[in-house]
């Protein structure tokens, strides 16, 4: 009679953590078809805030459901089963953990779908944007949710947070000198999140070290450049920090700069070849004319008379850049013939005893 009891109350609670386990897949299932109809109607507004929103509740929500499920199974075996005793305070602190684990998800999935709302935005809007500090930003955020959400959490189950910070600040002090590389590049990487000296896709070269290429990320410990031989370089942060770099993706004009040497019996030509020259770029139409333009007599070289050409093209991209200055340069070529003279060359005369 006994075992017949004992079957029946087995079964009982079989049966009953079944239907709670059948509860929550119908009430998950039940969450999604509604989130993803709310996503469904959001898609057709123009307003793209409340997607971030739902986007960001879809795995919160769910993880939310299931963890009460199982808090709410706890319960009942808690209650209903004499062979299992869990303690009413870990049942309590496992609801407070949940909780708080579904808001950090929240968070950082929010935070991650506002970084990609705003920069798709801006670049619909045709703004230009830093999509490197809107990424520093987002991690930032993210670190900062995790570091807290682990300290309340431990805090949840009775550890000290005073404590775990200051074995974390004596720690800190260990960990500092023993990682000091990997520090210096991350601040290295933070400098260069909040100066901005370049951003990912800019062309940037250094005169201290044989460093040229295009900006390809921009991480926490290293950034990778890709040269003009298509290999890729990765740098460590902290080198930005003691060396001087050249952004040539910020200039606003490209100079062309020319030294051209005639030969010493063309003096007498000089001045007119060095005013038509002038004239020519004066009327050029690729030149910008509201910066300096100089052409003027400039040496006598060893083997020449020389005059220099100074002046901006009106474009920074490099192949029309190459263009321009041809296309002056040509013409230069041709003023000088015009005039019967002759771009010199150097030239070593012998004079026999």
């Amino acid at each position: 009679m006994q075992n017949i009891f004992y079957n029946l109350s087995f079964d009982h609670w079989v049966i009953k953590f079944l239907s709670i386990i059948f509860l929550i897949v119908v009430i998950n299932l039940f969450t999604r078809v509604i989130l993803s109809y709310l996503k469904k109607q959001s898609s057709k507004t123009y307003n793209m805030w409340d997607d971030c929103v739902i986007d960001s509740v879809y795995k919160p929500f769910t993880f939310l459901v299931w963890i009460m499920g199982i808090i709410y199974a706890l319960e009942f075996l808690n209650n209903d089963i004499e062979f299992i005793t869990i303690s009413t305070d870990l049942i309590s602190n496992v609801k407070r953990t949940g909780i708080i684990i579904v808001i950090a998800l929240f968070l950082i999935s929010i935070s991650k779908n506002f970084q990609i709302a705003v920069i798709h935005k801006n670049k619909q809007n045709n703004i230009d944007i830093d999509e490197s500090t809107y990424e520093a930003i987002t991690k930032i955020i993210r670190l900062s949710v995790i570091i807290i959400s682990g300290l309340i959490i431990l805090q949840t189950f009775g550890f000290s947070v005073s404590g775990v910070l200051a074995f974390g600040g004596i720690g800190g002090v260990a960990v500092g000198f023993a990682a000091k590389d990997m520090l210096a590049n991350f601040f290295g990487g933070l400098m260069i999140y909040l100066d901005r000296p370049f951003r990912k896709g800019d062309w940037i070269r250094s005169p201290d070290r044989e460093l040229e290429g295009t900006v390809e990320n921009i991480g926490w410990r290293q950034t990778s450049i890709r040269n003009f031989k298509k290999n890729i370089i990765y740098i460590p942060n902290s080198i930005f920090m003691n060396i001087i770099v050249e952004n040539p993706s910020r200039m606003t004009h490209r100079r062309i700069r020319e030294v051209i040497g005639l030969r010493y019996k063309d003096m007498s030509k000089m001045e007119k070849i060095v005013n038509e020259v002038k004239e020519m770029i004066t009327n050029h139409d690729q030149i910008d004319h509201k910066q300096i333009t100089i052409v003027n007599f400039d040496s006598y070289n060893d083997s020449s008379i020389d005059f220099f050409v100074n002046t901006f093209a009106n474009t920074t991209e490099w192949v029309k850049y190459h263009e321009i200055k041809q296309d002056v340069l040509m013409k230069v070529g041709e003023i000088i013939e015009k005039n019967g003279a002759e771009i010199a060359f150097p030239t070593r005369v012998h004079i026999a005893e």
